[in-house]
């Protein structure tokens, strides 16, 4: 299990679950609930890589990123140090 704290966002962290480059599972703790379990359930049993392509560079508002923006950040991290 991963754990990545989140900047500039209303979740508070993202737990990631990888199984080689496949997401397993993602947890966020915090944020807009609906959304981001949502986000959750879409994901799960994508190649990290893909997500990564769609959600990069998401913003929120006039925010210059977004909670799917942080998950991209996460899961370039999570990969990095798998």
């Amino acid at each position: 299990m991963f754990t990545f704290y989140p900047e500039g966002v209303c979740s508070m962290m993202i737990e990631i679950e990888l199984d080689g480059d496949t997401i397993k599972d993602v947890v966020f703790t915090g944020g807009c609930n609906g959304n981001l379990s949502g986000i959750s359930k879409l994901i799960k049993g994508m190649k990290a890589e893909e997500v990564i392509e769609k959600l990069e560079g998401t913003r929120c508002g006039f925010k210059d990123t977004s909670c799917p923006d942080q998950l991209s950040k996460a899961l370039r991290q999570a990969m990095a140090e798998a």
